[in-house]
This record gives C-alpha cells, sequence and structure tokens, in this order.
C-alpha cells in the first residue's frame, strides 16, 4: 500500500527545513501579521458565543462517538448517497484515489477539471496524479489559485498563501496571466482572478471538491467556503467527483447545528461562512447530472486503531491551532514538508505515513498547551505528541541511535549520586576551553543545537551538597575552636 502526504516521505526533517524559513524576514512579517488579524476576530466571536465550551465539548464527542462506530456510519452514507443518484467509491490509499478520479474524469470525456480546495487531495498529489494522466487541474480557491501559479507549497490549512502579500501576488499574477499593468489593490487582484477563473467556470464540465462534513443520515456533503468558487464548482459542472477522508462522516444533519458554529469562529473568525452548501445525490435540472463520492482511508484506519493518537482523526481542518502556536508563527507551515502544517499536521502526517516519515514533526513544539485551549473538538494535540515521540524512540531506534545512547547513559549516571558527583566534577574540569565569562559558546557536533538558540550557564565552581557539606565541616571546627 502506498500512503502518500504531500513529499513528505522526501522531505527533510523540520529542523533542517526551518532554518532558512527563520532567516526570511518578510516571511515571518507576513505569517504573523496575518495570524493575529485571525486570532483577533475569533478571540472577538468567541466571546460573544456563551456555550463555546458546551459546544466544544459535544463536538468532540459526537467525534468520538462517530469514530467508535465508524463502519456504521460510512455504510449508512453510501446507502443514503446512493439512494439519491450518487455513487460511492472506497480507496484504501492515494494511489487507488487519484487512479480512480482520473478514470472517472476520462470516462466522462474530460481532460481538465475545476477543484473547490481540497486538502485531501493535496495528500493523495491528485494534480500531479492528473497532469500524468493529461488532464489539467484548475484550482479555483484565490490562495490555492496564488499558489499554483506561483508554483509554491501551501504554508497553511485554511489560507494557503498566507504567506505572501498583495505585491508578491501582484507579481505572479502579472507574469501568468500577462497583466503588465495590474496594480496591487485587493480589488485589482480579485478582479483579476475573477476574469481568469469565469472562462474555466463557464467551460470545464467536471468539478472536484472535498468535503468538510459527509452526513450520514441524508448522504450529503457540506462544504463551506467564503468566495463563492466552491458553489460555481458545485452547480456549474455536468460531472461532480467529491473526495474526502472516511474520518469527515458525521450521524446526522443536526449534528451540522454544531459544527457550523464552530468551524467559522475558529478558522476565520466569522460567525457564519458567507457560503455554507450542501448537496445530496442529483437532481433534475439542477446542478451536476453525474454525483460521485470517492472515501478514503489512506493510513485513517490505523489511526483509528491507536487508542491514544485516535482523537486526531477528530479536526476539522479549522486551523486555528496553527494561529496559536509560537513555532508556527517562526517557521510557517513551509517547514513541515507536508500540506498539513502546524501542530496538527505535527501528529496527522506521520500517523499517515505509519510512522516511516515524519518522525521530526512531533519535535516540531514547545509543548505549550496553546493549541489544545483554541481547538474546537479539544484534540489534545500536546498529549497525542508526547505519544508520538514514545513512538519515534520505540519504532526508529536506528535513527536515534546516538541519543538513545546518551540517554541510557545519563540514567545510569542520575540512578548514582555517587556517579552523579563523579560526572559533576570531570564536567567542572572539562568544561574550561568551551566557557567564556561563566557561559557557554558553541558546544561541539549535536550540541551546537543548544547554544545555537539558548544561552547556557557553565557548571558553578561547587553544587549546593558540596557546599553544604562545606559549611557543616565549617560549623564543626568552629564548635571545637
Amino acid at each position: 500500500m502506498t500512503i502518500r502526504v504531500a513529499e513528505s516521505a522526501q522531505a527533510p526533517s523540520f529542523q533542517k527545513a526551518a532554518l532558512p524559513l527563520l532567516e526570511d524576514a518578510q516571511l515571518r512579517r507576513n505569517v504573523r501579521h496575518a495570524t493575529d488579524v485571525i486570532q483577533l476576530k475569533r478571540a472577538q466571536v468567541v466571546a460573544e458565543t456563551v456555550d463555546w465550551q458546551e459546544l466544544r465539548t459535544t463536538a468532540s464527542d459526537t467525534k468520538a462517538h462517530t469514530l467508535r462506530y465508524l463502519d456504521h456510519y460510512l455504510l449508512q452514507f453510501e446507502k443514503a448517497c446512493t439512494a439519491a443518484g450518487g455513487q460511492v467509491h472506497w480507496a484504501a490509499d492515494a494511489d487507488d484515489a487519484n487512479r480512480i478520479v482520473a478514470d472517472l474524469v476520462r470516462g466522462y470525456g474530460g481532460n481538465e477539471v475545476i477543484k473547490i480546495k481540497t486538502m485531501t487531495s493535496d495528500e493523495t498529489g491528485l494534480n500531479e496524479a492528473l497532469e500524468h494522466e493529461g488532464i489539467r487541474a484548475h484550482e479555483t480557491d484565490l490562495a490555492e489559485l496564488i499558489i499554483q501559479l506561483g508554483r509554491d507549497r501551501p504554508s497553511h490549512i485554511v489560507a494557503p498563501a498566507l504567506h505572501k502579500n498583495r505585491s508578491q501576488v501582484r507579481e505572479i499574477f502579472r507574469e501568468t496571466m500577462h497583466l503588465p499593468d495590474l496594480g496591487d489593490r485587493p480589488e485589482d487582484l480579485t478582479a483579476a482572478a475573477r476574469r481568469y477563473l469565469r472562462e474555466k467556470f463557464l467551460r470545464v464540465k467536471v468539478g472536484i471538491c472535498g468535503a468538510n462534513f459527509l452526513v450520514a443520515e441524508t448522504g450529503s456533503v457540506c462544504i463551506v467556503e467564503s468566495e463563492g468558487n466552491g458553489r460555481m464548482c458545485l452547480t456549474m459542472p455536468e460531472v461532480l467527483i467529491s473526495l474526502a477522508g472516511i474520518e469527515k462522516v458525521i450521524p446526522s444533519f443536526q449534528d451540522l447545528e454544531v459544527f457550523l458554529q464552530l468551524l467559522p469562529r475558529s478558522a476565520t473568525g466569522e460567525r457564519m461562512n458567507p457560503y455554507n452548501s450542501l448537496w445530496t445525490g442529483v437532481h433534475a435540472n439542477d446542478g451536476p447530472k453525474h454525483f460521485h463520492v470517492v472515501l478514503l482511508d489512506n493510513g485513517r484506519t490505523s489511526v483509528l486503531a491507536d487508542a491514544e493518537a485516535r482523537q486526531t482523526l477528530h479536526c476539522i481542518r479549522c486551523a486555528a491551532c496553527l494561529n496559536a502556536c509560537p513555532v508556527y508563527r517562526q517557521t510557517s507551515g513551509l517547514a513541515y514538508g507536508s500540506s498539513y502544517s502546524g501542530p496538527i499536521g505535527a501528529i496527522v502526517t506521520p500517523q499517515l505515513l505509519n510512522m516511516e516519515h515524519g518522525q521530526s514533526l512531533p519535535y516540531a513544539s514547545s509543548l505549550c498547551g496553546a493549541c489544545y485551549e483554541v481547538c474546537p473538538v479539544k484534540i489534545d494535540i500536546p498529549e497525542v505528541l508526547i505519544h508520538l515521540r514514545g513512538r519515534v524512540v520505540r519504532e526508529q531506534k536506528s535513527a536515534l541511535d546516538a541519543e538513545a545512547l546518551a540517554m541510557k547513559m545519563a540514567a545510569a549516571i542520575f540512578a548514582s549520586r555517587r556517579r552523579f558527583e563523579a560526572a559533576q566534577r570531570l564536567g567542572r574540569l572539562a568544561q574550561g576551553p568551551l566557557v567564556r565569562k561563566g557561559w557557554f559558546g558553541n558546544l561541539p557536533g549535536l550540541l551546537g543545537n543548544w547554544t545555537r538558540v539558548r544561552d547556557l550557564r557553565a557548571l558553578p565552581p561547587q553544587t549546593f551538597r558540596e557546599w553544604w557539606k562545606q559549611r557543616a565541616k565549617n560549623a564543626e571546627r568552629s564548635g571545637h575552636a
């Protein structure tokens, strides 16, 4: 089975990828400004919601219940969707999903598709797979369009082009849309994107969308967005294909009442998304003539089998944890090597890759807990991060032999008072060439990672225990005198 999350299998470690980003002052300013704006708006609309904590608890309980009986609700969704005129396909992994979608597009005689932003298609690498089959994919979400035309990578779950400012966007549009006189006002940029996309909406006959929620009771697909491109992709094409992870299912239509209050407030700081679309099967003289849903596993059942990490699948992709994370705000999502970035990406990506890749991501966190405080479905991300760090140590021993040996040596030293005191004396002797004015400079080898970003005091000339013993001896001498 091939499990793929963007280019994570080939991506460098988080620590290596983050270093050049930390030196990009413009990127860091862009990210900080954008996340500050979103957090301020979120705080305002959450503060006015008197039952916010009750909503979080209800959503978390609903997700936990659904995952407990996931097989039942998926089969219920398939039955309801099929009865409404849709067709459901099951994809075991990314390659399977991409093959199903490509076969459907070719089967309807298409060589182009229009897309609503779908992170699941980023996860499977759908655009590249379609291109390999001679099918061109056009992103219609403004941020995704910027990323696609700029041949860039997404840096945020909700706002993929968050790391770009409008001057940078203008340059991308000038070059790719052949608009040398384009201004950099928001009105100029949106008008250019509207003209560019309008032709695609009216001409391309196959649309691909994701899903924020799948309603088992009715077989419906729910999509929320802010620009209207989703509504165009849902109504204009003759064929609509929805690619969704199996964890997106919820039991009933009534459950949307909770999630549609939590998601917009957490994601964009809005009380309600401007566009909330629900699609159920096919309807005569209304919308697509053919409707398909591809349900994707791609490692999700393995996550489901891990009792401690299962709560990862509660995620509704709001990105509130990214906006609150001090690590993400310094590096952007480009350091994570995956379409899933930030704290949630640090736990999602390694698990979807069966812990074979992305082992550095669980360490891309200070464990401050800010992500848990803002999560609308109460995912205890710090708890899962610690759990995954343990799995990395247990399952990837070959990559951590040096560290494991150092930890064993430290454990042996700390287990004996005499060995510990001897190590302290040895450390005081060995530190001499490395200490300047009471502080360590640059430590050699792997230890240099500490002193590159931290201040580290030298070992003191005398420990507390040594001082206490000396004090007692001095007092004894004074008494005898």
